[in-house]
């Protein structure tokens, strides 16, 4: 495998392991653990900008309102998409969590078609509808709508389709981000500390190691991500973004012994034939445009 393959590889990986590095801060409120992984990711990130020396350039291209609109919109649902996804594991719902991420791609076609106005072929509205019914089964199933999901899986979606428009890079963009976040994360994290129910330097010198080690755990992969993007053709990266969803499913059903009844299994079943199908006719498109091309 190329170079940016490996990077691709590693970054779904981390991220597939995430649930074991939450879970070893569970007792720690997710609200203080998304204000450390703002607060260290926003450190490491600044940090990286000052060694390379880019800071001139940075503040230049953010200093503008529209910049710092569109980033204040892409920080606030990110936030949104950590505290729950946090809140999830910590809570014993991974397998949910999962179910957010299978059915993301899902849910970005359908944004690209309310927000930018893109045409579906027949057989990409197939594997949406499918989905579709695949959450209403499992609604009934759990006797309450899959907000888990539902919610990492439009925060995402709508935080990929504001950063289709934003014109900063990875790293920039993520500084930003989280330096947005960062004061409101700091000063929870100080007033929390302030009425003695803080957990850093309370919690044992472990906890606080992972506490701070959050910011790594985020800024690692994303850096691995966008070089990948970079140096491998989108396709490659479609196929191996399922490797995170896939990963936190086994480890919810194998290693955290989560429920998962047959019910569940067919709500999740017409979920995976609707991507199975997204993947097979987006082949096939691409064969077909590829031969076109070549008798053009």
């Amino acid at each position: 495998m190329s170079k940016g393959t490996w990077y691709g590889v590693g970054a779904y990986v981390m991220w597939g392991l995430f649930p074991v590095y939450w879970k070893l801060l569970d007792h720690v409120p997710a609200l203080q653990l998304i204000g450390h992984r703002i607060v260290w990711s926003c450190l490491i990130l600044t940090g990286v900008i000052l060694l390379s020396r880019q800071l001139k350039a940075f503040l230049e291209l953010t200093r503008t309102p529209y910049i710092l609109r569109i980033y204040t919109l892409a920080a606030l649902l990110i936030g949104v998409n950590w505290l729950v996804y946090i809140w999830a594991v910590n809570s014993d719902f991974i397998i949910e969590t999962s179910l957010g991420y299978f059915i993301n791609p899902l849910i970005s076609i359908l944004l690209g078609v309310i927000f930018l106005r893109e045409h579906l072929r027949l057989g990409q509205w197939i594997p949406i509808g499918l989905a579709f019914i695949g959450v209403l089964y499992l609604t009934f199933t759990y006797g309450r709508l899959p907000w888990i999901a539902l919610t990492l899986a439009f925060t995402f979606g709508l935080y990929g389709l504001v950063k289709k428009t934003a014109p900063l890079g990875a790293l920039y963009g993520l500084t930003l981000e989280t330096g947005l976040l960062f004061l409101p994360a700091l000063f929870y994290l100080i007033y929390s500390n302030s009425i003695g129910q803080g957990a850093f330097l309370h919690s044992g010198t472990v906890s606080d190691f992972l506490m701070a080690g959050a910011g790594v755990m985020t800024t690692l992969p994303l850096l691995m991500f966008a070089y990948a993007v970079q140096q491998m053709p989108l396709s490659l990266m479609g196929i191996l973004q399922y490797i995170n969803p896939t990963m936190q499913f086994l480890l919810g059903l194998l290693v955290y012994r989560e429920a998962f009844t047959v019910s569940k299994l067919i709500g999740f079943g017409l979920v995976w034939l609707a991507l199975i199908i997204l993947g097979v006719e987006g082949v096939l498109t691409r064969r077909k445009q590829g031969t076109q091309i070549a008798k053009a």
